[in-house]
């Protein structure tokens, strides 16, 4: 059978998404299989920092002015607010810790949390593998190491990964294995590290093209982080089917969107039941995007709970 690593170099140098894509389906033993869970559906409500994005003093290292609408937060407050209102975990969005970090800060957000009974369910980057070979994708990839070690010092069990944007990818089918490759790498380091890597169906990426990356990558350290809110299709419940099989982690939003742009509110109880179906385990993840999170998120989170059944 090929070996990964030359598969990937011949396909690169093909450059298409068809050779990625013929290899992948008439050579099924190259194909990975969804994950194997045993047991009853297991769900554990979560929610994302990033739900609360206005109201932080740091977007992505750079400071903000916190939105005047509610009270500031930090991570430490962050924690706080997930103890008070009952949620099982926290995502600790890397977009929001203060600058230049240390493993210091790190350790005292994992104490703050643990004695807090709140579990650190992940923390999430911004990457892009799909920027082309050379210098800017080799710093997307150590950038994406770097914070496989923070995770670690964190006690952070997965990161979300972005793979890339399905437009780079369709203007230029090369960019496909390029990120397959990146990803590869990287779960590499992950597994030395005990960190999942969850790739997220993020920059309008189809559910065949998150597919064919989790059909390809191998490594058992990589799945997907399935953002319900993020596929753009006629039908994004069937594309949540068709991914779930390999979801690491869950992450809920409250609406959907369509080709034409128009957003509908999610149907929390569908999404339940798809998740029970596939026998989905682990975070539940609530990423609220609308407006005013102190006064809805707690509301979102009941409707949530009811639908999860927990």
């Amino acid at each position: 059978m090929m070996k990964r690593r030359q598969f990937i170099q011949n396909t690169l140098a093909a450059g298409t998404s068809a050779a990625l894509a013929c290899h992948s389906f008439s050579n099924p033993s190259a194909a990975r299989e969804p994950i194997e869970r045993s047991g009853p559906p297991r769900f554990q409500l979560a929610l994302a920092a990033y739900s609360f994005r206005s109201y932080f003093s740091f977007m992505k290292e750079r400071p903000q002015k916190p939105a005047d609408d509610g009270p500031a937060i930090d991570m430490a407050g962050f924690i706080d607010y997930c103890t008070m209102h009952g949620f099982e975990a926290a995502e600790l969005t890397s977009y929001f810790f203060d600058p230049l970090p240390t493993a210091d800060y790190f350790l005292e957000l994992k104490r703050k949390a643990f004695q807090q009974g709140v579990a650190i369910s992940g923390t999430a980057i911004g990457n892009d593998f799909t920027v082309g070979k050379g210098p800017k994708l080799k710093q997307q990839i150590q950038d994406a190491i770097k914070w496989i070690d923070n995770a670690a010092i964190l006690g952070a069990p997965h990161i979300r990964f972005f793979a890339g944007t399905k437009k780079k990818i369709d203007e230029q089918p090369e960019r496909m294995p390029e990120a397959i490759a990146a990803l590869e790498e990287c779960a590499e380091h992950a597994a030395s590290k005990g960190i999942f890597l969850g790739v997220e169906n993020h920059g309008q990426l189809t559910a065949q093209q998150c597919l064919t990356i989790m059909q390809q990558v191998q490594s058992p350290w990589v799945g997907m982080n399935l953002d319900t809110g993020n596929f753009i299709s006629e039908d994004p419940y069937a594309d949540l089917v068709q991914c779930v099989p390999y979801a690491v982690n869950v992450q809920v939003k409250t609406t959907m969107k369509s080709p034409s742009g128009k957003k509908s509110p999610a149907d929390l109880d569908r999404i339940g039941k798809i998740l029970r179906d596939a026998g989905y385990q682990g975070f539940v993840v609530l990423e609220y995007e609308e407006e005013s999170p102190y006064t809805q998120v707690p509301k979102v989170a009941d409707s949530l709970r009811k639908a999860l059944g927990i």
